[in-house]
């Protein structure tokens, strides 16, 4: 099949896409993909997946268990079996690309499914990795493990790398974010903007895979340093006696040359903490080294341990010892009005209370009580009462009385300056 034909029918004929993996990326594409009147086959291996699924229960925030229904009973189908693959004329990949124990890039779940799609990948088909991965993954993972059966690229397949951009919670609908997409060759890359043009609607095609796998790399790691950079100034801020959300304030009133990043309890989710490794472990397979990852990482790294000591010297001002303290915390998810907590600095912070020997009661309205029970923590309802020794904001959640906390506790360390929509300052209110 030449490029043209396949770009053409593609953006203009109906096909079958399968999207392998149907968690927090899979399943919104899959979702957005049957909005735009294609047929999706949803493929995981795990039976648990597939089975929620099947029941009409979503897995994540940003589909609902209507809008999950709805596409089951039309054009979505969800399946561990693998044959079923065979059927689509697009897949997407959307696995995990978690780190190692020594930070490394773990891919044995691309690899697991690449292995699994080179089984049943068939002439004419377009492929695409969306899981976030250091550049180079797609020409030395994806396309051996595609091309092994004797098919050739641009002649018989297409493989493209399309960087997730998903937010978790956030308030654009997938096909509005504009979509990166970038082939292992022009020809792909062709057929790739033609096969996400159905269902996004900006795409930016990009000259190759490794430059497409480089975009996401490069936009959380300038997310990751800058964040950095202001938890490194929000510590001399505070030693210095000068309040840091009211200078960023400030400083956001520019128009040009300013983009405000807040400071916080430290980085959490899969893509801040761990993004930037994918590039500073590359730099190190080709002897070079990214000075700024290694000390974004230090910074954001150590933000629980200074927040904890923060707390434990508001403690002392009231002459009380961490240990046996009642401690009052909003928060362990890792980002506001979200249900995850997937390496949250929150947690990593009360971890460090708890150890000092605090007695640390958890209120996060996006989990039930046994979930963070299982966290290592006890959970507070509203209302609250008045015997606490501190009360600390982790994550600002916005179904959470704030002012029925800072009652709770004499003091109040807000590291996310939830206090300052109060109309009424309140006295025992700490920034970070």
């Amino acid at each position: 099949m030449t490029t043209n034909n396949a770009a053409e029918r593609f953006a203009n004929e109906p096909f079958t896409c399968a999207v392998i993996g149907l968690g927090y990326v899979g399943l919104p594409l899959a979702i957005t993909i049957t909005n735009a009147g294609l047929d999706v086959i949803g493929f995981d291996v795990s039976d648990r997946v597939v089975n929620q699924l099947s029941d009409g229960r979503s897995n994540t925030v940003d589909v609902t268990d209507a809008q999950l229904s709805e596409a089951l009973e039309s054009r979505l189908r969800v399946t561990t079996d693998p044959t079923e693959l065979a059927k689509a004329d697009a897949v997407f990949i959307c696995v995990p690309s978690p780190l190692g124990i020594h930070r490394e890039p773990d891919l044995s779940y691309i690899r697991s499914a690449a292995e699994t799609l080179g089984a049943y990948v068939r002439p004419g088909m377009f492929v695409s990795l969306e899981s976030t991965t250091y550049p180079g993954t797609t020409t030395e993972v994806l396309v051996p493990a595609l091309t092994a059966s004797g098919l050739a690229i641009d002649t018989d397949l297409f493989v493209a790398f399309s960087p997730e951009r998903v937010s978790p919670g956030g308030d654009l609908e997938l096909n509005a974010i504009p979509k990166v997409v970038g082939g292992v060759s022009a020809a792909s890359s062709e057929v790739g903007a033609a096969v996400y043009g159905r269902f996004i609607d900006t795409v930016h095609a990009v000259g190759s895979s490794e430059v497409a796998e480089f975009t996401k790399l490069l936009e959380n790691t300038y997310r990751a340093v800058n964040i950095a950079l202001v938890n490194e100034l929000a510590q001399f801020a505070d030693r210095i006696g000068v309040d840091i959300w009211e200078a960023i304030d400030a400083a956001a009133t520019k128009p040009f040359g300013f983009q405000a990043f807040y400071p916080g309890p430290g980085v959490g989710g899969h893509c801040i903490p761990l993004d930037p490794q994918y590039l500073a472990w590359r730099a190190r397979e080709v002897g070079s080294s990214l000075s700024f990852i290694d000390t974004a990482e230090r910074i954001n790294g150590g933000m629980p341990k200074y927040v904890a000591q923060r707390a434990i010297e508001l403690l002392n001002e009231q002459a009380k010892s961490v240990r046996g303290s009642k401690i009052l915390a909003v928060g362990i998810a890792y980002k506001p009005d979200v249900a995850d907590d997937r390496e949250s600095a929150s947690i990593e912070v009360l971890n460090e209370l708890r150890s000092s020997g605090a007695d640390v009661h958890v209120v996060d309205p996006n989990f039930d009580a046994a979930h963070i029970e299982a966290r290592g923590f006890r959970p507070a309802t509203e209302p609250f009462t008045a015997d606490f020794d501190l009360a600390i904001v982790l994550t600002h959640h916005s179904a959470v009385d704030y002012s029925a906390v800072a009652k709770a506790a004499p003091l109040v360390l807000d590291t996310r300056n939830a206090y300052a929509t109060l109309a009424t300052r309140l006295d025992n209110v700490r920034v970070l």
